[in-house]
């Protein structure tokens, strides 16, 4: 039984924003990231937000594609932020230190202020 995970992407002022609903674990990890790569394609110059609002769990393998993913984006030379993380999810992302990694913020607005980026109205896609 896969435990239920849903990624809602939408895209502002050029900013793909991931909003993570559910759990990640051993049983979805693997489809959900896929899904993500592939939604990204072209690592290059791109600016990701990952929004952790309502992720009340990930486990190791999630942590592991969130750090290649980043590493992707940085030799891409481009950005990519944590934000609105579940003190679950804040506590477990300090305990591997990706936090030292990865810049975290508490809000989408503020890493949208980080990118120099004042959003446009935001447009949902699949």
């Amino acid at each position: 039984m896969n435990t239920p995970i849903d990624i809602k992407k939408k895209s502002i002022s050029g900013v793909i924003v991931f909003e993570f609903v559910g759990e990640l674990d051993e049983t979805n990890a693997d489809k959900t990231f896929t899904a993500v790569y592939n939604s990204i394609w072209d690592f290059t110059a791109k600016k990701l937000i990952f929004n952790f609002s309502w992720l009340k769990y990930l486990n190791s393998k999630s942590i592991w594609y969130i750090a290649d993913i980043f590493s992707n984006i940085e030799d891409g030379n481009g950005q990519m932020f944590i934000t609105n993380m579940t003190e679950e999810v804040k506590d477990t992302l300090e305990l591997v230190w990706i936090t030292t990694i990865i810049t975290t913020l508490d809000t989408e607005a503020e890493a949208f202020t980080a990118l120099w980026i004042k959003p446009e109205p935001e447009v949902l896609t699949k």
